[in-house]
């Protein structure tokens, strides 16, 4: 039992799971499942769908650390979630054609950010309201920009990191953001009381 894992380095707990140690996988779950969950939820919208791609990608990343060569291990995870992501994307598109990630939006155990306790109460609901609305426009993106987008805004991945990642080019990740971005502008620039909260929110 690594009873200290909580101390262990990520290549450590790598190389006890490969010794057969099922308790520093485990550790390196608690460690990640919440960055595994978060991409997940960005890139599908729906709760119940993370949740099954998250726990999918888990399932594949212990398939695979036999063969894990080393590097970072958060950016291996979150490589495997993205593609679990486009798998669980795709499987229900199959089920339900019509849009069953719409979910998010309806669901009121949908993860909400905790706020400070120091806000007025408006301004809380105008930062949930502004963030569902990202959320829904990043939604109408294609998935490979919408991937791009949030592996690069919101994980804070360089161009060569994203590229390693999703196989592609630098090149194409590049275009991806570029193309995605001024979608994301065209979606928003409709919505411009948007941006009225967004600059109370920062100030």
């Amino acid at each position: 039992m690594v009873s200290d894992g909580i101390h262990l380095a990520d290549e450590q707990l790598v190389s006890l799971t490969k010794d057969g140690s099922l308790d520093a996988f485990n550790r390196l779950v608690e460690r990640y499942q919440s960055s595994v969950y978060g991409l997940c939820l960005r890139l599908l919208g729906s709760p119940q769908a993370a949740e099954d791609a998250a726990q999918e990608a888990f399932l594949s990343a212990y398939r695979a650390l036999p063969s894990f060569a080393g590097g970072n291990v958060r950016s291996w995870l979150l490589r495997i979630a993205a593609n679990e992501s486009k798998d669980e994307l795709r499987r229900r598109k199959r089920k339900d054609p019509a849009g069953s990630l719409n979910e998010m939006f309806d669901n009121p155990d949908a993860p909400v950010e905790v706020p400070d306790p120091g806000e007025a109460v408006e301004l809380i609901v105008e930062r949930k309201e502004f963030g569902e609305h990202i959320q829904r426009a990043l939604l109408l993106l294609p998935f490979d920009q919408r991937q791009a987008i949030v592996l690069s805004d919101l994980h804070g991945y360089h161009y060569e990191e994203i590229a390693t990642m999703t196989g592609a080019s630098v090149g194409t990740v590049k275009s991806r953001i570029h193309r995605g971005r001024e979608r994301l502008r065209k979606v928003l620039s409709g919505q411009p009381e948007l941006f009225g909260n967004a600059r109370r929110l920062d100030s």
